[in-house]
């Protein structure tokens, strides 16, 4: 059986692939933008769609179509940005560090935790909330670029959001890879026999690394959008989220390390602004 991570880096590379070579078709077959890249990247999407359908049984397309799918938006974003109207570009900027993100969950996941890994490895259902929350900036996004499209043009601060998210990413990933087998999307309630506390490496200076930067990343992309309104929103309601998230992990870590962890928590702090999660 194939494994799971070589199928999502095939079709990932391959939807990429064929989207950047269409997309740069469509830039030189007509001037407007927006008929000759839809068409461009139907005929795209019919190719991948079509070939990983009939080479992967149901299990293995589940992964193959969610992987296809990133690679697309990731290549649809940069054209957007670098051939896209002016007040879109920072759309394009978004688009791609959404699709990289879900990506690179699932890989990391793939590569550490190989036996686990699975379609909501991508977390791109991660919850009502989370989709409630990105419907949410797009709708701003919009309207403000329709009524505003001169606001949406700051490409300097949202080069700034694009910096954010880079190093939420790069931290996050370097949390899971830090922690390897011990890390897991969901908090979980039964000790595993190899599980060990991990205080080293990033875990030296946060004691909840990838949460922090997840939090940064979140408020990242809506720096990235220039959505005043959903910056606030974002940073008041992950904040919330990872208030409550670590809060009832840290029980649990309680429960599984004892001593060894209260003495962790005194020496590291969880590594977002004013929260403490569980203390004795």
């Amino acid at each position: 059986m194939i494994p799971h991570k070589s199928i999502a880096i095939v079709e990932f590379s391959t939807s990429f692939t064929l989207y950047t070579v269409f997309g740069l078709i469509s830039t030189f077959i007509g001037n407007i933008f927006f008929y000759s890249s839809i068409y461009c990247f139907s005929i795209a999407t019919a190719i991948t769609f079509i070939r990983l359908r009939i080479q992967h049984k149901h299990e293995a397309f589940e992964v193959s179509w969610r992987a296809a799918l990133l690679g697309a938006l990731l290549s649809t974003g940069l054209k957007i940005f670098l051939t896209g109207p002016a007040h879109w570009r920072i759309f394009g900027i978004y688009m791609s560090v959404m699709s990289f993100f879900h990506f690179s969950e699932f890989i990391a996941i793939a590569i550490i935790q190989p036996t686990q890994v699975s379609t909501d490895s991508f977390v791109l259902n991660h919850s009502p909330q989370y989709i409630a929350a990105a419907v949410s900036s797009w709708i701003e996004f919009f309207i403000e670029a329709y009524f505003f499209p001169g606001f949406k043009q700051h490409l300097s601060i949202s080069y700034v959001g694009l910096f954010i998210c880079v190093f939420g990413e790069y931290l996050r990933k370097l949390a899971m890879i830090t922690a390897g087998r011990n890390f897991n999307h969901l908090v979980q309630s039964k000790k595993a026999d190899d599980q060990t506390l991990v205080t080293t490496g990033v875990y030296a200076y946060f004691r909840h690394p990838s949460y922090v930067g997840w939090f940064y990343w979140a408020i990242g992309t809506q720096i990235i959008l220039l959505n005043p309104f959903c910056i606030v929103a974002y940073t008041v309601v992950s904040w919330m989220f990872f208030n409550s998230r670590i809060y009832i992990e840290e029980i649990t870590l309680l429960n599984f390390f004892g001593q060894n962890y209260v003495d962790y928590q005194k020496r590291v702090g969880t590594g977002i602004p004013y929260i403490k999660g569980y203390e004795i």
